[in-house]
């Protein structure tokens, strides 16, 4: 028996699959100069990512910021590089590896699963053909940015449609907008909140810092400052924290517009002063430790901290492969396997 519109072929080759596209920010091919300027000149030249009129921001990325920042760059990524490669991909492809195995399990059958970055390697366009590569016609795509933002989570998006611009036969897909309510995500925080505070204690003060944008983007209409708050207020809520062990924070600000507040730097420098000594900092908005987080949060901040009267601090490290955020993200795009 055949449907309308189906022919003899339909039944002609392997079964078509269902697959996971997981995707993250990027990072540079290796801690070098030259790389970091690749890296940077594609992520920089977003508009999603700076919302400057073109032809004023050429200028600026080209003659100033790509003649000065890749070295400064390339030290800083030297300092946190591994023999895996930058602590993103090294991470990212445990992740893969990991939901791979819970999703094979689950569905016991193999589930193609692979990793795009939105800016170097390995590109979404070249996860895109390994993925279509293995027969699959139905694709799941998780941006593992767990709070929406125009500047990742869409910009992920613009990459994927990008990628099908020139493809005969777009398959069907599933895109996850963000997923800081998944009750397994915010469980996830809080186990590794809860192992933290029983190996050194409760601190003073529980800070959640998030990557920052510019303030004019939440006035344009970007949630995502409300998404950081909200799972700041899960996570305290689903641990019965008071409001005042909490605060959510900022930090990656780049160029003098305001970014989001309060700044992560500036408030952890005032601390100490209000007798507030002993601190532990999370970055639930990031799914792997990344630049961002180990020296930006775990080297500056830390020395900063302590600079300026702080006695002690520590950095509770992303959720990255552990079992109970690989459990989340299996979870999250089961339903559309």
């Amino acid at each position: 028996m055949k449907y309308q519109g189906q022919t003899d072929y339909d039944h002609e080759g392997p079964s078509p699959r269902r697959g996971v596209l997981l995707c993250n920010l990027g990072t540079p091919d290796a801690p070098k100069t030259a790389d970091l300027r690749r890296y940077l000149k594609e992520f920089l030249s977003d508009p999603r990512v700076v919302e400057v009129p073109r032809l004023l921001w050429w200028m600026i990325l080209n003659l100033i910021i790509l003649r000065i920042r890749p070295r400064r760059s390339a030290k800083l990524y030297a300092s946190v590089w591994s023999k895996g490669g930058s602590p993103l991909m090294v991470h990212s492809v445990a992740q893969v590896a990991g939901v791979k195995k819970i999703l094979d399990k689950k569905f016991k059958t193999d589930v193609p699963v692979v990793l795009g970055m939105r800016y170097g390697n390995p590109s979404m366009a070249s996860a895109i053909a390994e993925l279509t590569a293995q027969n699959v016609r139905n694709i799941t795509v998780l941006p593992l940015y767990p709070q929406y933002s125009g500047a990742t989570t869409g910009s992920t998006f613009d990459a994927v449609a990008q990628a099908f611009t020139k493809t005969r036969w777009v398959p069907e897909l599933h895109f996850v907008g963000g997923y800081q309510q998944s009750k397994l995500y915010i469980d996830a925080l809080c186990g590794t909140i809860r192992k933290h505070v029983a190996k050194h204690g409760q601190p003073d003060q529980l800070v959640f810092s998030y990557h920052g944008t510019p303030q004019t983007y939440l006035k344009k209409g970007d949630p995502y400052h409300c998404f950081c708050h909200q799972t700041t207020r899960l996570v305290r809520e689903r641990m019965d924290l008071a409001e005042a062990q909490v605060i959510t924070t900022f930090q990656s600000r780049f160029g003098r517009e305001p970014w989001l507040q309060p700044y992560t730097d500036k408030t952890l420098e005032a601390m100490p002063a209000q007798n507030i000594k002993h601190v532990a900092v999370i970055c639930p908005g990031f799914s792997s430790d990344c630049l961002e987080t180990i020296e930006e949060i775990n080297m500056e901040a830390r020395e900063s901290f302590m600079a300026h009267g702080g006695e002690t601090f520590h950095y509770i490290p992303c959720l990255n492969d552990d079992p109970a955020h690989l459990k989340a993200l299996a979870k999250i795009v089961s339903p559309y396997l």
